[in-house]
């Protein structure tokens, strides 16, 4: 990266010197928040030593977490359409800074590495920048009175209102309200974010409720339906998946800069700056408090298993995920818990065949997951960077046990179908041997397509989108519909 230049070159004199905010400005997140996140996952310990850190004041408290954690300034989610701006004006010759309230050091890893800065003011660990100290700050260090200035929320604005030519970047509301009263008119506004609710949907992961459509299998599979239960399962369902958008809020929140270097994960909510942490936290425990509370009034020990899911899913986000083959058997486990939830919340017990079947089908989907990202990350000639300990050269034994376990679970199901039990529940049990081979060629469709590096990272995404698993889906329910 080029180094940042320490003064102004020539510039046209008819072009005032452009200050830029650096938090919700140039970045579309807040570069403190990010570095927080980032320390929680790397280094738990510190949390411990942050309220006496907070206590010695903000601009210590800046320096002390900038000292404990290096964030990625390469993959910040930076607002492009300013961006572009900047670079036409430095082309143009102006004279440009970075004034912001982080800590300097981390705005001077930023100003390097955008190449695009003559110098850059920031918090010094005794002083934090913003509001009228930044004005201040700017005005004693470069005697300057006349400068444009670029800024997002309410500590901006005695600058704007200071600044020849206001201009604002994904303004808040309290900052649209401040400028309208006093009449300040942006010049230009460099809006880029996606519709609120779009995002929301986003972050809650919708298309992952249909993994918890599995709470209603036990009492499918009972043969004794009735609709007091088919009700609690539905109100398990609400309950579960709520709980379970909450522990994916977490684990996006947990994995922000991971997320960034990721080709497509960059796009998540979270990741891209277009919802903030604290907008998450706050919809992670209204979610969390609405499962919870609903969780408590259904009946059986559902509430265990639900409690059980929570703290083994945070589990899974904060360390499990780190290990090799036990992430996997987590994941596996994850999908089992759903059916004992379903099973304890409608007071259906789960045979020991369906337990055997769902735990190796779903130790094979989550394997394939698994396979599905190295396999990407072979074809674009890349190296896992995601910590989660597997190697490029884990691919082959992967896809063996993997394929493993797919297998096992075609078994599993076809000796059952075998069995005595069957004549019992289906009047037509012979029809049953027809899903096996629709079994199959979904589980070999799966992997082969993960071997091609052509499937999606998650296996109920990819079934949920696929023309192919829809129609296997449909036939199989057609076949155990008239096997009855």
């Amino acid at each position: 990266m080029s180094q940042i230049i320490s003064k102004p070159e020539a510039t046209d004199a008819a072009l005032r010197p452009l200050f830029v905010d650096l938090d919700g400005t140039l970045v579309k997140s807040d570069t403190l928040i990010d570095s927080l996140l980032v320390l929680m996952r790397t280094r738990p310990a510190l949390v411990l030593a942050l309220p006496g850190k907070l206590f010695k004041g903000k601009a210590a408290f800046k320096a002390f977490v900038t000292d404990s954690v290096s964030l990625d300034v390469a993959h910040l989610p930076y607002n492009r359409k300013l961006l572009l701006y900047l670079q036409q004006e430095r082309a143009r010759g102006r004279a440009m800074y970075l004034a912001t309230g982080a800590d300097v050091r981390l705005a001077r890893r930023v100003a390097t590495h955008l190449a695009i800065f003559n110098d850059v003011l920031g918090s010094d660990g005794a002083t934090n920048l913003t509001g009228s100290k930044k004005l201040a700050g700017l005005r004693a260090k470069l005697g300057l009175d006349g400068f444009d200035y670029i800024g997002n929320d309410t500590p901006d604005l005695p600058l704007l209102a200071h600044a020849g030519e206001a201009m604002v970047a994904n303004p808040s509301l309290g900052l649209r309200m401040g400028l309208r009263a006093r009449k300040i008119r942006p010049a230009l506004e460099f809006k880029e974010s996606k519709p609120a609710l779009q995002s929301l949907l986003k972050a809650v992961r919708l298309h992952q409720w249909a993994k918890n459509l599995l709470i209603f299998v036990p009492v499918l599979l009972s043969h004794s339906l009735n609709p007091g239960k088919l009700l609690t399962a539905l109100a398990t369902f609400f309950c579960f998946s709520l709980t379970a958008s909450s522990a994916y809020i977490v684990n996006d929140l947990l994995d922000i800069e991971a997320d960034r270097r990721h080709p497509r994960k960059r796009l998540r909510p979270f990741a891209s700056g277009d919802l903030t942490p604290f907008s998450g936290i706050c919809i992670s425990a209204a979610f969390l408090l609405v499962g919870l509370a609903g969780g408590r009034m259904l009946p059986g020990s559902f509430y265990g298993w639900l409690l059980l899911y929570l703290a083994t899913t945070l589990s899974y986000s904060w360390y499990l995920k780190k290990i090799v083959l036990v992430d996997v058997m987590v994941l596996s486990g994850l999908y089992i818990l759903r059916l004992l939830a379903g099973g304890a919340a409608t007071l259906t017990p789960i045979s020991h065949w369906l337990a055997g079947f769902s735990l190796f089908l779903f130790l094979s989907l989550a394997i394939v997951k698994r396979f599905a990202e190295l396999e990407n990350l072979r074809a674009s000639n890349s190296a896992p960077k995601n910590g989660r300990g597997y190697l490029l050269a884990d691919l082959a034994q992967m896809r063996s046990f993997g394929t493993a376990s797919a297998y096992a679970s075609v078994v599993v199901f076809a000796i059952y179908i075998s069995g005595l039990d069957v004549v019992k529940l289906y009047r037509q049990p012979r029809l049953l041997w027809l899903i096996v081979p629709l079994m199959i060629l979904w589980l070999n469709r799966v992997w082969l397509l993960a071997s091609r590096g052509e499937l999606d990272e998650d296996p109920v995404a990819f079934a949920l989108t696929d023309r192919m698993s829809q129609l296997i889906g449909l036939a199989v329910a057609a076949i155990a519909l008239l096997a009855l």
